[in-house]
């Protein structure tokens, strides 16, 4: 195969990906109602999994060969991954050392953020929609609010700073507890951002027409709280528009993936756990590793293999055109 001219993850359009999000597991023990249907879905059967090595091979070819400097593992829900630890441990271990961390529902958190922590793991980010008992009951199918909230706490403790909560709202279910889960956070010194709901449910249900936008979010915040841009905030690629809370020096973050598309900036690509390469989070397309990993290939084929994959990337994901599908795969088979 004919090596690629460049050395990075660019793609046509300029940009280049830095931030890799790896999928540990397309499993979760929630059952939100904008993810996933009740039953769940159809799991990946364990021989189509990337094993703990092959997880660590393919994320030291994308830090060694391809100027990856942040991994962030996710699922499903990755505190079910029996390896985590190790895997974390040895991804911390690779030169030069990328900035390592986890998204995760929270739950199991309390058991693992001492040990995540000595394994290397940098931060956290805990999905959490209410702080609610009842709407956290009906949100995600599961008596599991504690559980949380102890997560949390444990990571906090644990020195997994920042420590961050995602939040999605929905119309008429838990809209009305957006202020309520700000101040929750502030009296923590947890970082809040509440991300718009996107099309990436199972069910193919989301219609924008319901989706709580970016300002109508501001709008709900700014009744309780006064909110400021943070001019300070050097945003490039996150996702995040980060605004001043009372003042400072505590934020709230607002990412509009939506309404706001921030596509241009887009320095991220994700390796799901049975070992795709998607150039979005929305992407119709996937390039697979496993196959040429299982068959013996190089690092410098793998990474070559990769390079090319980003060639497909395409200049925005496509959301407010009316062509727009959703990707096939859930956001639970994808990564965060």
């Amino acid at each position: 195969m004919q090596a690629a001219t460049h050395t990075g993850l660019a793609d046509r359009y300029g940009r280049t990906a830095t931030d890799l999000r790896v999928s540990l597991t397309d499993r979760c023990n929630l059952r939100c109602t904008y993810c996933m249907p009740e039953e769940g879905l159809d799991w990946l059967a364990k021989p189509e999994l990337l094993t703990d090595d092959e997880v660590v091979r393919l994320v030291s070819v994308a830090v060694t060969h391809l100027g990856v400097h942040e991994i962030r593992f996710t699922g499903g829900e990755p505190l079910l991954r029996r390896g985590l630890v190790d895997i974390v441990s040895r991804t911390t271990q690779l030169a030069p050392r990328p900035e390592v961390s986890l998204t995760t529902n929270g739950i199991g958190l309390a058991r693992q953020a001492v040990a995540l922590k000595a394994a290397g793991l940098d931060r956290v980010n805990v999905s959490l929609d209410t702080v609610d008992q009842e709407m956290f009951e009906k949100l995600t199918r599961r008596d599991r609010l504690q559980d949380v909230i102890a997560g949390l706490e444990a990571a906090h403790d644990a020195g997994l700073t920042p420590v961050k909560v995602n939040a999605v709202l929905m119309r008429g279910v838990n809209d009305s507890n957006a202020p309520q889960l700000l101040e929750f956070c502030l009296e923590r010194g947890y970082e809040l951002r509440f991300i718009e709901q996107m099309p990436l449910d199972a069910q193919h249900g989301w219609d924008r027409s319901t989706m709580i936008t970016a300002d109508e979010i501001l709008g709900m915040l700014t009744e309780r709280f006064h909110l400021t841009p943070d001019d300070a905030s050097k945003r490039g690629s996150a996702p995040a528009e980060s605004f001043l809370v009372d003042g400072g020096p505590q934020t709230v973050g607002i990412i509009a993936s939506v309404t706001r598309p921030f596509c241009g900036d887009c320095d991220r690509v994700r390796l799901t756990a049975d070992g795709q390469v998607r150039d979005c989070l929305f992407a119709r397309t996937e390039s697979d590793l496993r196959t040429a990993l299982r068959a013996g290939a190089d690092d410098a084929e793998l990474a070559d293999r990769w390079r090319r994959a980003m060639l497909n990337k395409l200049p925005g994901h496509g959301i407010n055109d009316p062509s727009f599908l959703q990707p096939s795969r859930p956001m639970s088979a994808i990564g965060g």
